[in-house]
This record gives C-alpha cells, structure tokens and sequence, in this order.
C-alpha cells in the first residue's frame, strides 16, 4: 500500500470516493468514525464538484475524473457511489487498476452482469463487495442472532417495506429507464434483500403486483415471495411512505425492526409481550460499520465478505430480476 499511515501496528487504508451525489456525501460524513481509514481522495465528472465535495470534507485530492482517481497511487480502496447502470463499469475499472473496491447497491442492474463482474474480480484477488450496509448494522446483527439461536422458532413470515413520496422527475435517476429507475432497483432492494438475510432460500413462487410512472418504471410494488414452508410479503414505492419496518415472524415469537433499512432498534415478542430490546446508540449514520468491515477484510487478505459474499449479491440480482420480470 505505499507510504501507508499506520495505526496500533495496522497499515491505515486510504480511500478514494467515486462520485460526489448524496450517497457519497452520507459515506463521507460517517468517515470520521473509521480509524482505521483515511479519505485522501474523490472524483467527480467535473472538477469543481470534485473540489468543492474535497474541501467540505478536507480530502487532500480531487480528481476530475474517475480514472485520474483508479491511476492515484495513494488510493488503496474505492467506494463507487455512481448511478446503478456504472457501477459494474467503474468497479472493474477500479480493480483492473489494483484497487480494492466497496461497491454501492445494487451492484448491478442484472444477474448476468454481476456473474462476470464477479469472474472478473476473482481474476485480480482484490477485495470487492456490495455496500449492503443494512446487513452490517448492530440491529439487523443482533436480530439474525436471536433467530439463529431460535428464540423465535422456525420463521414462517417476512414481512419488510420501504418506500417514500419522491416527486416525479422524468429527468431524474430514479425515473429515467436508461439510469435504471425503478421503485425495485432503488429502495426495492432492501426488502428483497431482508427477506434472504433471514431465509437464505430461493423462492418457489414470485407475485408482484406493478404501478408504473409515465417514464414506464415501476413506482409502486408490491412482492410476495412463497418458500416450500414460509412467505416473504414485501412492497416498495415512490408514492407514498410506506411503515418501513421488518417483521420476521416464526412459530414462537417475532422481531420487529423499525426503519430495518437503517435500523437502530430491535425488538423480540412472544405473542403480544415484548421480551428483549436491543437499542443503538450510535452516533453515526451507520455507514462506517460497513466500511470498517471491509477494512478488516483487506487487511486479512480476502477477495469477499463473510457478511456479503458475491453468492448474496448474486442471490439478490436474482431475486430483483425475477420481481422484474413481472413489469
């Protein structure tokens, strides 16, 4: 890693931001709570955006370019936070160039995409995953913890939703068919992804039932996902702010996560009593729990997550183009 800082023994992992949209703004912001990481530089298509996203959050370089970041030898990692239709491009890019990458969901737009991305990246022995940062927070942990140690019994539902009014824009990312729009793509991902954390089985059966926005795109699903002894109902929308929580209901008792996409609590029940709490007090936003995460896994030497391997991701893109197939 070159004239890395060091800190307790450990070579610090300097990282470069792809993009300066909102989702590299909140990875940025939540940077000062990784220590064992360090900003040193962002890209943007133009150099002002690089310079002013550079000066909010003191980074020393700004490139105006993707690629002038990939070629920077003081980068060791890079978070690509693109729009979804980049992301394998800029990733492989990114690797071929000797990076290490965290990469922002959904990895790619299609299975077949995320298969060679995949093949790809086990080519290079880099470290690449998908910044699925839900699975990594303390909530979501310690939720998956009492179901493995089955407090709740055999689970027989999932029941996860995220959606919030986003006013339409045939000009924006998350309405334009060529960006890969779409409620599913875009806050879709969470539910489906939920219900595999919990299940890690391939439905049997996918429903969905679509509203699209003039653009064409899906702005309104709803998704039941039938299991040889279980059923996921899952909903995404752009029209309106659904309950936005998780419900992970067994034969004993269930859990329920509020805003599980972000998730800061999580409670156990048996029947209607609530019997364990689990709170964050976390200063954070929660995205440093992931790159933290990835920093450790660099540093062992792994090319994937035990968290998020690429066989999730791939399970995911699967999942979601299944639900898509029903637009």
């Amino acid at each position: 890693m070159g004239a890395a800082r060091y800190l307790a023994g450990m070579e610090v992992v300097r990282w470069g931001i792809v993009s300066t949209g909102k989702i590299a703004h909140k990875f940025a912001r939540d940077f000062r709570f990784v220590e064992e990481g360090e900003l040193v530089a962002v890209a943007s298509r133009t150099e002002g955006a690089a310079r002013r996203f550079a000066e909010e959050f003191k980074i020393p370089s700004a490139h105006a370019s993707y690629e002038a970041l990939f070629h920077d030898d003081r980068v060791d990692a890079v978070y690509v936070a693109t729009p979804h239709t980049l992301h394998a491009s800029n990733t492989i890019d990114a690797i071929r160039a000797g990076k290490h990458v965290l990469c922002e969901k959904p990895i790619t737009t299609a299975p077949d995409d995320c298969r060679a991305l995949f093949d790809r990246a086990a080519d290079t022995g880099k470290f690449l995953m998908e910044a699925l940062w839900t699975y990594f927070l303390p909530a979501v942990r310690r939720a998956k913890a009492w179901v493995d140690t089955g407090r709740i019994g055999a689970i027989k539902h999932v029941k996860a939703d995220f959606g919030y009014p986003v006013d339409f824009d045939p000009e924006s990312r998350l309405y334009a068919p060529p960006l890969g729009g779409g409620a599913v793509l875009d806050m879709g991902l969470y539910p489906i992804a939920i219900a595999w954390l919990f299940l890690a089985q391939d439905p049997s059966e996918v429903h969905a039932f679509v509203r699209r926005a003039p653009t064409g795109v899906d702005d309104d699903v709803v998704m039941v996902f039938n299991y040889p002894d279980a059923v996921a109902t899952l909903a995404t929308s752009f029209r309106c702010r659904l309950q936005n929580a998780a419900y992970i209901i067994g034969e004993e008792g269930y859990i329920a996560i509020p805003e599980f996409w972000r998730a800061r609590s999580c409670i156990l029940y048996r029947l209607d009593k609530e019997v364990d709490r689990f709170e964050d007090d976390r200063e954070s936003l929660g995205y440093d729990f992931e790159t933290r995460a990835a920093i450790q896994d660099i540093r062992a030497g792994k090319s994937q997550s035990d968290v998020v391997p690429w066989s999730t991701s791939l399970k995911i893109q699967e999942h979601m183009a299944r639900v898509l197939k029903h637009l």
